[in-house]
């Protein structure tokens, strides 16, 4: 279970609350050089590490000396935009010192769900980590907005995100949060840490609590979200105090501190890929087509009852409500097909394009 002594790559995601002071927005210098030690050392075992970072928004903010939480859309790209070189030049001074390069990395969902664009992120990361360099992933948060789609909505899901797309052996949550709990323990004295989660039931996402702080997004609710993705990638997470004293060299060391969630399985990287992406759009199916998905047969035309949303062909979209899939044919195409036998689709479309929506292997069933 904590068993960590054949781990060869691992995520450590910090919280803003652990890159700062207390009660500040102001970097922990320290904290930082205290974290490049010791991931130095990890390298030095020769196990990969890959940082997902959050404190941007933050550190903007204490530049233009704004003591309230920073809401407006425009204002947090603003800050964003005036605190991500800020906080890339504490890391970069931090892991200096030990000799070792950084690199910055800064995403938006919408690269994830791309599966060309992953590929590509993938094998970029994979090559700066084969070239010694620490790579230092934050959301985009000058573009990305939850209204055009392209936000994460929070760090603890780009980590979770990114530790199952780089099958990573671990991820570490390094927050203000110090473990998951039996019950809350704002409100119960007697509130107990869990040391080991084997499954994430409907009773530990309803007491997991509410989102966020001051200038920090997630809270245990987004962690508990994260365990999730992470599972599918067979990725074990332990969330801890990130200011405990060499907290990183000891989790691997196997102390029992924080919580630890364990995977239930391990899917394949395109399953996973297809599970995690943002669906592009709905294709409704009928009852038949949907027991013949559920059997592992095609998708054809023929069940397809309507469209919903604008997609194009290669695009993740919805079955329903019960799976994802990669789609052969797009929505306006579908919107012509839709009712059609097989048979019909290369009349209409011509020669070249298949006869099936989606095949056994594009389709995923969400309690896969």
């Amino acid at each position: 279970m904590r068993n960590f002594e054949n781990v060869k790559k691992i995520v450590i995601k910090i919280g803003t609350n652990t890159l700062t002071k207390e009660g500040t927005v102001e970097i922990d210098t320290a904290y930082i050089q205290g974290i490049a030690g010791e991931i130095a050392e990890l390298r030095k075992r020769g196990i990969y590490v890959v940082i997902i970072t959050s404190g941007a928004i933050g550190m903007g903010a204490g530049q233009l000396e704004l003591a309230d939480r920073v809401k407006d859309i425009k204002m947090r790209q603003a800050c964003a935009a005036i605190g991500q070189p800020l906080l890339m030049a504490e890391y970069r001074k931090a892991f200096e010192q030990f000799g070792i390069t950084v690199a910055q990395v800064l995403l938006t969902a919408d690269v994830l769900n791309n599966r060309k664009t992953y590929l590509n992120l993938r094998h970029s990361v994979e090559t700066l980590l084969r070239l010694g360099v620490v790579p230092i992933l934050n959301e985009n948060d000058s573009i990305s907005t939850e209204e055009i789609g392209s936000a994460f909505g929070d760090n603890d899901k780009l980590s979770a995100l990114v530790a199952s797309k780089l099958d990573a052996d671990v991820l570490i949550m390094l927050s203000d949060i110090d473990a998951l709990y039996d019950k809350d323990p704002r409100k119960f004295d007697d509130a107990k840490p869990v040391n080991a989660v084997y499954e994430i039931t409907d009773q530990i996402v309803k007491s997991a609590g509410s989102r966020g702080s001051k200038f920090a997004v997630g809270g245990m609710k987004t962690k508990i979200e994260a365990a999730k993705i992470a599972s599918n990638a067979g990725c074990r997470i332990v969330l801890a105090d990130g200011k405990s004293k060499n907290v990183i060299s000891r989790i691997i060391a196997g102390e029992g501190i924080g919580t630890v969630f364990m995977p239930k399985r391990k899917l394949s990287n395109r399953t996973r890929w297809i599970l995690n992406s943002a669906p592009a759009g709905v294709i409704n199916i009928d009852e038949g087509a949907m027991k013949a998905v559920k059997n592992r047969k095609s998708l054809l035309p023929s069940g397809v009852t309507s469209i919903e949303g604008s997609f194009g062909a290669g695009d993740v979209v919805m079955l329903n409500d019960m799976a994802k899939a990669v789609t052969n044919l797009s929505s306006a195409q579908l919107k012509s097909l839709a009712g059609k036998h097989s048979s019909e689709i290369r009349k209409i479309l011509g020669p070249k394009h298949r006869d099936v929506v989606a095949i056994p292997e594009d389709i995923v069933f969400l309690d896969y």
